[in-house]
């Protein structure tokens, strides 16, 4: 039996060199970023284990077909010259990635604040602009030299273990028993674990120390865009859309009788609404609450924003709906929730669907989108265009002050966007549309010449400091433009800069700044209530007073409503319901988790069970899913 065993060396030394380096890394993690988060030492004792335990797992998937291959070729085949020099390439390949992936994890960690997750798979969508934004932000050349040199010091020291392996004859029934057990492990882990990432508890910070990355990739590229009755809890269709219907109605508007399944609400006219006025919706890359003194940030890094927000509706307690940009244009532009796992812009069949651009061409608006980059990524452009909007990207920017892979600076975007406006305004009809910027991102590449904001090497601080500065740019710039003082602009961020916190779903880093401003136009005031991007656009159309009819899950924060207002939020592969008090989450696997939110301590405090608010975040993450699916949210 030993002489078989012998054969089994490679897979042996590959199973023990995963879980070193799993270890390593998570002990990597913690010191940089799980200490400062406040995950103690003392819960290493749980961390660690927990982690060994996954990271076998994953490599009981991971190293199968060669254990497989290794029980199945004969001595002749297993020993012969062909097979070494097989071997000794895939074993460099695979200790070249697996070493290569540790500090791609832990960059990954430092921006993410996660394991690979959705994002990551997201990123092999779109490689032109994802790798190029890694060679510029990242050493990556340094770091593959190294790696390089690793390989080959670790390749040296293995060097025996192909030989060896090849070395003792074996018996066929004992390999291939071998090779049978592994793959009888296999398929019990298949049926009973999940996947190959145990949780810890309810700390998220310990928890992403403690998964596995690799796992968590190839559990995101298989749920990137999944069936919700399969992994969510779930209610009768019937009740799950009448919960709803009942809560929408409570929020505004007036229930349409006649189609079934659908939620027509109407809105009728407001005489002492503001009229039918441009709308401008400009769309902050990154731009977090965080960075602003006026919101209680420690750094004063938006200082025009702050000052125009003492000019008009600045919303103290404002929310994104998720940490992607797809997440944000989705929420504003339809005020739709964040149904998991994929934003609608990126899911097929999204044409022809509600949005704010398709009430405002109702109204008599001409409707666009305006983008510094190349609109086919996200699929931005497809979304836009296919639901009505006039789409203006980075091919029609003809020139610009500067540019890197993400597309042209704000400046230049706004530059474009105030011709286009021009000539919507020389039509005579109203305007309505939506800015999104791209230069508040890694790299952080800058033109010259700009006060305090270096050309490179500034990081997130240059980037929201010129974010500011093209945005009291372009305010500037309009406010000379005749159809200004006819104008209502809109500032509000696609989401935070990161995700921070040990909390499941952190909800601090989802606060963003938001205004609606109109110099004479939109009177000065400060809105303290909780609110989210799925509301912009029930509250600018009821600011205007305009009549439409529309499913919007948003409501007017403006107007009086019996119920408290409701937060929606996506994490990855949670999806949460938050009532200005309680926090309900729900995740795979009909997974659902119950918290009180202390706003003070910024802290999750688990609480009984809610049924009634269970109910309603199922009720409107589940008829969310099937009216898009059925393509009734129109």
């Amino acid at each position: 039996m030993f002489k078989t065993l012998s054969r089994f060396r490679l897979v042996a030394w590959l199973f023990v060199f995963y879980i070193a380096l799993g270890t390593s890394l998570r002990l990597w993690l913690w010191f940089a970023f799980g200490s400062q988060a406040g995950v103690a030492a003392p819960q290493l004792a749980i961390v660690l284990p927990t982690g060994l335990l996954n990271d076998l797992i994953e490599a009981t998937y991971l190293f199968a077909p060669l254990s497989l291959y290794t029980a199945l070729l004969s001595d002749a085949q297993y020993s012969s010259r062909w097979n070494r020099r097989l071997l000794s390439i895939g074993l460099a390949l695979t200790v070249l990635v697996l070493l290569y992936l540790v500090p791609v994890e832990y960059y990954f960690f430092e921006e993410f604040d996660s394991r690979f997750n959705i994002v990551a798979t997201d990123y092999l969508i779109f490689p032109h602009e994802v790798f190029n934004d890694i060679w510029t932000a990242y050493p990556v050349g340094r770091t593959f030299s190294m790696v390089a040199a690793a390989t080959v010091a670790i390749l040296w020291l293995a060097r025996k273990i192909i030989p060896d392996s090849q070395a003792q004859p074996s018996d066929v029934r004992q390999r291939r028993w071998v090779g049978a057990v592994h793959m009888a492990v296999l398929a019990l882990l298949v049926s009973v674990v999940h996947t190959g990432s145990l949780s810890t508890g309810n700390d998220r910070v310990a928890n992403q120390l403690a998964i596995n990355g690799h796992s968590q990739f190839f559990e995101a590229l298989r749920t990137s865009e999944i069936d919700y009755h399969a992994y969510y809890r779930t209610l009768s269709p019937a009740d799950s859309f009448r919960i709803l219907n009942e809560q929408l109605v409570r929020l505004g508007g007036q229930q349409l009788p006649g189609r079934t399944g659908r939620l027509d609400r109407q809105f009728s006219a407001n005489p002492r609404g503001l009229g039918k006025l441009n709308v401008i919706v400009v769309m902050e890359e990154s731009l977090g609450a965080e960075f602003s003194a006026a919101l209680g940030g420690s750094k004063d890094l938006t200082p025009h924003l702050d000052a125009y927000g003492k000019e008009g509706l600045w919303f103290t307690h404002m929310y994104a709906q998720g940490t992607r940009t797809v997440r944000g244009l989705e929420a504003i532009s339809s005020s739709f929730p964040p149904i998991p796992t994929v934003s609608i812009v990126r899911r097929p069949n999204n044409g022809n669907i509600a949005t704010w651009g398709k009430v405002m061409r109702e109204a008599g608006y001409s409707t666009s989108f305006l983008y510094g980059g190349y609109g086919y990524f996200d699929n931005m452009n497809e979304f836009f265009e296919s639901n009505g909007y006039e789409v203006v990207d980075r091919t029609a920017i003809q020139t610009a002050r500067f540019e890197n892979i993400w597309g042209v600076s704000d400046e230049d975007l706004f530059d474009a966007a105030l011709e286009h406006f021009d000539a919507k305004a020389r039509s005579g009809k109203p305007f309505f549309a939506q800015i999104m910027t791209t230069s508040n991102h890694k790299p952080f590449t800058f033109r010259a010449g700009l006060p305090g904001i270096p050309e490179k090497g500034g990081g997130r601080e240059a980037g929201v400091r010129y974010a500011d500065y093209a945005l009291d740019y372009f305010l500037k710039q309009a406010s000379r433009r005749d159809w200004f003082p006819q104008t209502v602009f809109v500032i509000v961020a696609d989401h935070g800069a990161r995700v921070y916190g040990t909390s499941q779903i952190p909800i601090r880093s989802y606060e963003i700044p938001c205004l609606i401003w109109g110099p004479g136009i939109v009177k000065p005031a400060v809105v303290d209530e909780l609110a989210s991007q799925i509301d912009l656009a029930p509250t600018v159309l009821g600011m205007l007073g305009l009549p439409y009819q529309a499913p919007f899950f948003g409501r007017d924060i403006l107007a009086d409503t019996p119920d408290p207002p409701v937060m929606l939020f996506s994490h990855n592969h949670d999806v949460g319901l938050y009532n200005g008090e309680h926090l309900v989450v729900l995740g795979m696997q009909r997974q659902v988790w119950n918290y009180r939110y202390d706003r003070s301590a910024d802290r999750l405090i688990q609480t009984a069970i809610n049924p009634a608010l269970e109910k309603l975040a199922v009720a409107y993450y589940q008829t969310a899913s099937e009216l898009f699916h059925d393509h009734r949210y129109e």
